[in-house]
């Protein structure tokens, strides 16, 4: 059964569209494996300024099984939706001109912070949560936009604004690691990475990589301190947390910031007290979602044009496997399993 014009709440739809959707539900929140469930979920109704996606893809990210696992910034009332970013056709919107812009294109979106997520046929987001895509990236790499590249942007900008010599980064070899050491050459800025295996130390020298560090080498620390010197490394870009920020403290030089924006180690910052104190360097934290604000949408829109020109459309995200929502289940498994290897998605 379709609904009509009236079920939506002052809508505009592209097409007839059915009552229900099929959606990957999270039941409760668990450290250990992810509680979900294959449903069937009535499609919201819609409010002024929001969309309805019709999803394409929708990838696994570190902060997903973060969230499933409770150990994200934010909780939502359960049972939930998971996902944080996908990419599809606007198929319906509520009122407010940006909404209405946006009906037929094929976007990006990321999901709401409150409601459901985007792991489902049709998701409902924020009109200003969704960046139209170049018919020169597909759905796949859409689809991976806005959680890895514009974090990657949003980060390097801020290096190359403040007028920073060089800047540093741990889990290097992720994704987002990867797009930042692309960002860094493209600005002409001296990027350390830092990772945990030799295997992964290559990988990034493969792909053009001038200062690679491997956290598990016994003289690690020693390296550190000696190439932050070097460079002059005043900022430093932290996704593990754990011991290895106390490190970054350690090493960036005085005055110097470490920008904590993930915690792999599921372990908190440890930091060095006379670093702050006496050599006046700053530990902070960075969250993507704080960027989705109505002032700062022509930062994002400029932000959204850059990375689709100069990474999603010449340097592709690697993609290990799709799988249908149907399969959420080991979809995830595998993804836990080798995140270096590539993303996952949900189709």
């Amino acid at each position: 059964m379709a609904f009509s014009s009236t079920s939506l709440f002052k809508s505009v739809m592209l097409e007839s569209l059915p009552d229900h959707m099929q959606a990957v539900e999270l039941l409760s929140y668990d450290e250990n494996s992810p509680n979900i469930q294959i449903t069937q979920k009535t499609i919201p109704r819609l409010l002024a300024n929001q969309v309805l996606v019709k999803v394409a893809a929708a990838p696994i990210n570190p902060s997903d099984l973060m969230f499933m696992k409770g150990l994200y910034g934010l909780k939502k009332k359960l049972p939930v939706v998971p996902g944080f970013e996908c990419a599809g056709t606007v198929v319906a919107v509520g009122e407010g001109v940006i909404a209405k812009l946006l009906l037929g294109r094929r976007v990006a979106c990321a999901g709401s912070d409150k409601g459901d997520g985007t792991w489902s046929q049709f998701v409902v987001t924020d009109a200003l949560r969704c960046f139209p895509l170049s018919s020169k990236v597909s759905d796949e790499q859409g689809a991976m936009m806005i959680v890895n590249p514009l974090t990657a942007w949003a980060l390097v900008d801020r290096a190359r604004t403040e007028g920073h010599a060089a800047f540093a980064q741990t889990a290097a070899a992720s994704a987002l690691g990867r797009m930042m050491i692309t960002l860094a050459k493209r600005a002409g800025l001296p990027l350390v990475n830092i990772v945990r295996r030799e295997e992964q130390a290559q990988l990034l020298r493969d792909q053009g990589a001038d200062e690679v560090l491997v956290s598990a080498d016994p003289d690690f620390h020693e390296q550190l301190h000696a190439t932050f010197k070097k460079l002059n490394v005043t900022l430093a870009y932290d996704a593990v947390a754990g011991a290895l920020t106390a490190d970054l403290i350690s090493a960036v030089r005085p005055k110097g910031t470490v920008v904590v924006y993930g915690a792999l180690s599921k372990e908190d910052c440890q930091v060095s007290a006379a670093d702050l104190i006496f050599k006046g360097k700053h530990l902070e934290g960075f969250w993507l979602s704080s960027l989705f604000e109505p002032r700062k949408l022509p930062k994002l829109l400029r932000a959204a044009y850059e990375v689709q020109k100069h990474l999603l459309q010449n340097e592709a995200v690697s993609v290990q496997a799709k799988f249908p929502f149907q399969d959420a289940a080991k979809a995830i498994a595998l993804y836990e399993s080798d995140m270096t290897k590539g993303k996952v998605l949900l189709q």
